[in-house]
């Protein structure tokens, strides 16, 4: 949608035609065209929209509004028989109201647009055939057909072909990704590339292309806290507004004067000058793929004064390896160590489970089914493998287990998991995890853009810690936390009043992301828990997303302070004095009025275009 589109859509219709009809019957008015009746008439079909507005705003939101201003200063014209002047400005107020309300509709209509609509109808592939359905008639299971050049309808896994696939529309990544077989597709999405049929897990409203505009549009019922104070202080303004408007009239008699006072003193641009940054900048950053969950958490993270970082999946790929297998127990060789190792982690999603299951694969190994699996947070897991007790874990799990933990010969840089049978430690794997692409360079960006506090919070081992922390920057690092242990710290720091922005995988940091003043989630493409957890979040992999949220919420707060200051503050005190030393009269002063509206929507809506350096 663009901006003639929005601006002259059906929906301001009306607006339209009420600015037109005032607009004619003053100009046939002052050409002595139409009687008096007929301008009034016209003014009070103009006039309308504002009368119902200011009503229901005093009824249902318990506030008085922009249109009782006008309406009143309309009033006062047509009492103190100034019709043709009260007739002009309404007129032009109306131009300003239908600017303001278009100006918010296309920043809401971005937040659509920025994604792109998902296709109505499907190519399913049943019984050796193809058939067009409606998405609404699909059913979890089914195969859809997609072909190059078509965005793909839904959620699933593509069970044959290959293709290129655009998933800008939910990342902001650009660089197309390959699609194969056993990978995620995702509705809304384009295949640039090849063929894909995806079998359908995920549909419609359970999409996540759909939970990603729920997200973004429930966005805007989160108001930022300078958008509380703007509204506080319209609403202490308009009793201070009509006692002085009040004051003057009595000194002075000047009915003019008055209706000139009452549009310059108007609180318009102080209710449209934060609300229509903050959904332009969730636009913005939906389209980065960052997905920022209100104006709450916008302005919150350009006052983050803290970061603080989880280790394994965060700042590390998260994808660790086994390195070596140190044998402790003669009794048992590599192989059998890392059977059974496998057999208690295969019910483990944890990521160094992982590694040791992908080891076992590589070796080619089989493992059987743990009895009386059990996961003890922050420690390990614990089974029962062909009757005899398993422990694997870290140091701490072996220590509270009484289990006695022999000094590791390997290198102190890796994650020791000790694997104990029967209380007797067997062996020790050591594991790696990478660092993540540009974890140097997001940290070197954030202390850039004044965060100087970066702390890195880890279960791991204080070598480890040491090692992956030098490497990105980062000096302050805590390492052996348990799960409230990050919460504790986090605490510990807001205590000062710093603001504290947690960045996790949304999933098992989930209690630290709840209890930071912003919840950041890395990487949560497809992941339903990690966007409840977070109060941010990032759509993939990238750290450098990070440091642009960052970067556009600063932008944002700016832009709002220029609004307040530029198209609130300088305009009006310009104005009143203006009209308070009678160098302008009703008519130039509606006709300025257009100016702050035009400045904040203008201002406002540039933060969908600009260049934003992270």
């Amino acid at each position: 949608m663009n901006y003639t589109q929005t601006f002259f859509s059906r929906q301001f219709l009306w607006e339209i035609v009420r600015i037109i009809t005032v607009g004619i019957a003053s100009l046939l008015f002052y050409f002595n065209v139409i009687p008096l009746p007929i301008l009034i008439v016209a003014m009070a079909f103009g006039l309308y929209s504002l009368v119902k507005t200011a009503v229901l705003d005093i009824i249902k939101e318990r506030k008085i509004g922009t249109e009782l201003f006008i309406t009143i200063a309309v009033i006062i014209s047509v009492v103190g028989k100034e019709y043709l002047a009260g007739a002009v400005v309404l007129m032009i107020i109306l131009i300003a109201e239908y600017i303001a309300s278009a100006s918010t509709e296309k920043a809401r209509a971005s937040i659509k647009e920025l994604i792109g609509s998902v296709p109505k109808t499907a190519i399913v592939k049943k019984n050796n055939s193809e058939l067009v359905v409606q998405i609404t008639d699909l059913k979890i299971g089914d195969i859809v057909l997609v072909k190059a050049g078509e965005k793909i309808p839904v959620d699933g896994k593509v069970i044959d072909g290959t293709g290129s696939v655009n998933q800008a529309p939910i990342t902001g990544e650009s660089v197309p990704q390959e699609k194969t077989v056993g990978s995620e597709a995702f509705a809304g999405t384009i295949l640039e590339l090849g063929a894909l049929d995806i079998e359908m897990t995920k549909a419609g409203l359970d999409t996540v292309f759909s939970r990603i505009i729920s997200l973004v549009e429930e966005a805007e019922s989160q108001q930022a806290p300078i958008e509380k104070f703007t509204d506080k202080v319209a609403s202490w303004l308009i009793p201070l507004v009509f006692i002085f408007v009040g004051t003057v009239y009595f000194f002075t008699r000047d009915v003019k004067l008055v209706i000139a006072l009452l549009i310059f003193t108007s609180p318009a641009e102080l209710g449209l000058a934060t609300p229509l940054v903050t959904i332009a900048a969730i636009a913005r950053a939906a389209r980065e793929g960052i997905l920022i969950k209100g104006g709450l958490f916008l302005e919150e993270l350009a006052k983050v004064t803290t970061i603080v970082f989880d280790k394994t999946g965060t700042l590390t790929v998260g994808s660790p390896i086994v390195n070596a297998v140190e044998i402790v127990d003669p009794v048992y060789n590599e192989n059998q160590l890392v059977q059974i190792a496998a057999a208690v982690d295969r019910r483990s999603s944890h990521p160094l489970a992982k590694a040791i299951l992908s080891y076992a694969d590589k070796l080619k190994l089989t493992y059987g089914e743990p009895e009386n699996f059990e996961v003890l947070k922050g420690r390990g897991v614990s089974a029962k493998i062909d009757g005899k007790s398993v422990l694997l874990g870290n140091q701490l799990f072996m220590e509270e287990s009484k289990v006695p933990v022999s000094k590791s010969s390997e290198s102190n840089t890796d994650t020791a998991i000790y694997l104990s049978v029967d209380n007797k430690l067997a062996g020790i794997f050591y594991i790696s995890d990478a660092i993540r692409e540009g974890a140097k360079e997001m940290i070197e960006g954030l202390r850039k853009s004044g965060i100087e506090n970066i702390i890195m919070l880890t279960g791991d081992n204080p070598e480890t810690a040491k090692h992956v922390a030098n490497q990105i920057g980062i000096t302050d690092f805590r390492a052996n936390l348990l799960p409230e242990d990050k919460i504790n710290i986090i605490k510990e720091l807001q205590k000062d009043g710093s603001k504290i922005a947690m960045v996790g995988d949304g999933i098992n940091d989930a209690p630290a992301l709840v209890q930071a003043n912003i919840g950041i989630a890395m990487g949560a493409m497809g992941t339903e828990a990690a966007m409840e957890a977070a109060d941010i979040v990032l759509m993939q992999d990238k750290l450098e997303k990070i440091a642009k949220a960052r970067a556009i919420s600063k932008r944002a707060y700016r832009t709002i302070r220029e609004n307040i200051f530029v198209g609130v503050g300088v305009v009006h005190v310009i104005g009143i004095t203006l009209v308070l030393l009678k160098i302008i009269g009703p008519i130039e002063a509606a006709a300025i009025h257009l100016l702050p509206d035009t400045l904040v929507f203008i201002n406002s809506i540039k933060l969908l275009r600009i260049k934003i350096e992270a």
